[in-house]
């Protein structure tokens, strides 16, 4: 299997540091072998969520990409103790898509974006998603120079690191999640999540 790594950016802002991370991290990923898209959410157009509101053009081309997925990176400032509002309404469009897929975390953050990440695993387990235990927090102008260079080596380690367990862990998952999916003899939570559809 070779993984299918699609990293959401949530940042409005240009040049944003959660979104360099994310670039950083599909690098990597590609290079280990691993097919990658980047969804930019300050300029994929995916509109307010409204359940009762017919899909547009916008909508089917992000949720064309979330199916596409195996695993998921997603990137976002530390607003408040938690993630920004552009993640957030893209979590509120799927659901089962989610589901049996792993998902990193990095967050660009003055405070290490704990809380941030707590917020995003809630909502992902919510989907029957997965996530990494630990996430990666950016400190802006402490680890990228103006030129958006990396300046800390550590940083650099951890976003390896990252993108390394995304695609070893999140390919174990999704080939025994499928697996389990279509065996209707045993007793797994893939199996009854399966029947539910």
């Amino acid at each position: 299997m070779t993984a299918k790594v699609l990293g959401v950016a949530g940042s409005m802002r240009e040049g944003s540091y959660s979104t360099r991370g994310i670039h950083l991290c599909l690098h990597v990923a590609a290079e280990r072998g691993a097919e990658t898209r980047l969804l930019d959410l300050r300029l994929a157009g995916l509109p307010m969520y409204q359940p009762d509101e017919a899909a547009d053009d916008h909508v089917r081309v992000v949720a064309e990409a979330v199916q596409w997925a195996d695993v998921f990176l997603l990137g976002t400032p530390d607003y408040h103790g938690s993630m920004s509002g552009a993640i957030k309404n893209f979590l509120d469009y799927h659901w089962a898509e989610f589901a049996g897929k792993l998902f990193g975390y990095v967050c660009a953050s003055h405070e290490k974006g704990l809380t941030v990440m707590d917020h995003l695993r809630t909502a992902v387990r919510q989907c029957y998603g997965w996530s990494l235990p630990y996430g990666v927090s950016i400190h802006g102008e402490q680890d990228f120079d103006a030129t958006g260079a990396i300046v800390n080596p550590r940083l650099a380690q951890r976003l390896n690191m990252l993108t390394r367990d995304l695609l070893v862990y999140g390919e174990l998952l999704r080939v025994q999640f499928d697996r389990d999916l279509n065996d209707r003899e045993r007793e797994t939570f893939a199996a009854r999540y399966g029947q539910r559809g």
